[in-house]
């Protein structure tokens, strides 16, 4: 079979013209120790912040626009936290949607239980799937199990709730107030806990769950968890979290890739680091030593709601850099996710606590996302896991990162300009911050 490939060049300005000429290869690759759902390999997340999503911050305003994600690309939605939230020690005016008051309800912010299945079945019926955050180490102070369970708590040397801070007891700024702690020594707080998730599956049809800070949750209830929920309808299931064991253990099938955000693309986007650091980090990801299986399937990404609330605006935290930047998360191993807002170029760091819709504008990085999601779609190479070809470096300038997924027949080629400074690449040029996929 000839190599088949989609030609794809920016110099300094997104507006230059794109070709998409791919057509799909076979993949070639064999399903490890877990296998994913087909639908999953090649996926696009998008993630939904229901509050801010509109100015009537509703499902039914979230179900009318499918067809625009639709077209954008994008496979499988996650939806943040849809129950209601509490009211004791709430943050601000509406609260956190991660201080949640009852499991097995919808927070009437957003709309009621009918509302949250014409969603789910209407994104069903254009091929979407549809995961929910799901917050399983914390609740609302005022959640029911707080009175009529204290013993699914942890508490402290007083025999009291006491508030969850992320920083567990150690110095530094309490930002947990508004949310008291499971402890999952309690059989019947994990049986309770499965069966709200089997609710939703069961009543609402979903495709699988996000999971709030995963690691902080007994691995082993995560597997029990999936067993029960696998039984009721094959999940999607991605982690809030870096931990190993948590692919290792057959739990989860996509933890974040903190690490490449964090530290590899925030120091890039500041001018403190540039192709060199990024190289370094393709070694330490792909070495002997990296310790996730083949399996594993990481997510990419520049921004969530943690980034834009709290970090600042793609603008704010990569500048000129971030296309490239987006680039990446297309390319290398993993699936990407796209924030919200993303493809309107999100100018603004939404309130977490507050009503404060998105102003989308126009959509005016609508091409370029449809052009990398397309090109995902069409490249088994750039399948995740197991499924994907690996990154093999090529010979390049100091300040590119230039690299071949090759799977079989099907040849990806990227070239990415991580500097402020036009570059040689082959036979052509690459501007600042230029990309080149062939």
């Amino acid at each position: 079979m000839p190599n088949r490939r989609t030609v794809l060049t920016a110099a300094t300005s997104l507006a230059l013209p794109m070709m998409n000429t791919a057509t799909a290869a076979t993949a070639t690759a064999s399903a490890a120790d877990m296998p994913h759902l087909p639908w999953s390999r090649q996926a696009v997340i998008y993630q939904v912040n229901v509050r801010q999503y509109s100015q009537a911050g509703t499902f039914k305003a979230v179900q009318a626009d499918l067809p625009r994600l639709k077209a954008l690309g994008v496979d499988i939605l996650w939806l943040m936290p849809v129950q209601p939230i509490g009211k004791l020690n709430r943050k601000g005016t509406l609260g956190s949607y991660y201080s949640i008051s009852d499991y097995t309800a919808v927070n009437p912010e957003f709309g009621t239980l009918a509302d949250a299945k014409a969603f789910v079945a209407a994104a069903h019926k254009l091929g979407l799937k549809v995961i929910l955050d799901w917050v399983a180490n914390h609740t609302a102070w005022d959640h029911a199990w707080a009175t009529a369970h204290k013993d699914w708590y942890k508490l402290n040397a007083k025999g009291e709730i006491y508030p969850v801070t992320f920083n567990e007891g150690q110095p530094g700024e309490e930002h947990w107030t508004d949310v008291v702690a499971l402890d999952y020594k309690s059989q019947a707080l994990r049986d309770a806990m499965i069966d709200a998730m089997a609710f939703w599956v069961r009543e609402v049809g979903l495709d699988g769950f996000r999971c709030d800070v995963a690691s902080l949750v007994p691995t082993d209830f995560w597997v029990r968890a999936r067993k029960a929920l696998d039984a009721i309808k094959p999940m999607f299931m991605l982690a809030e979290s870096d931990a190993i064991e948590l692919h290792t253990s057959g739990a989860f099938d996509m933890t974040y890739s903190w690490d490449l955000a964090d530290q590899v693309f925030k120091k890039i986007g500041k001018g403190e680091a540039g192709a060199p650091l990024l190289k370094a980090w393709l070694a330490k990801e792909q070495g002997p030593g990296n310790g996730y299986p083949a399996h594993a399937y990481r997510m990419r990404f520049t921004s969530n709601h943690d980034f834009n609330s709290w970090h600042g605006t793609d603008a704010d935290l990569y500048g000129d850099a971030y296309p490239a930047l987006a680039v990446l998360t297309f390319t290398l191993p993993g699936m990407p996710l796209i924030y919200n807002g993303q493809e309107s170029r999100l100018t603004k760091k939404l309130e977490f606590f507050e009503k404060d819709p998105i102003a989308w504008k126009s959509h005016e990085l609508t091409g370029f996302y449809q052009r990398l999601i397309a090109l995902k779609h069409k490249h088994p190479a750039l399948a995740a896991g197991q499924y994907g070809a690996p990154v093999k470096l090529l010979d390049a300038p100091a300040d590119v990162v230039a690299f071949e997924r090759r799977l079989g027949n099907d040849v990806v080629r990227v070239a990415v300009n991580l500097s402020r400074t036009e570059q040689a690449w082959g036979a052509s040029k690459l501007g600042p911050w230029g990309w080149s996929l062939s």
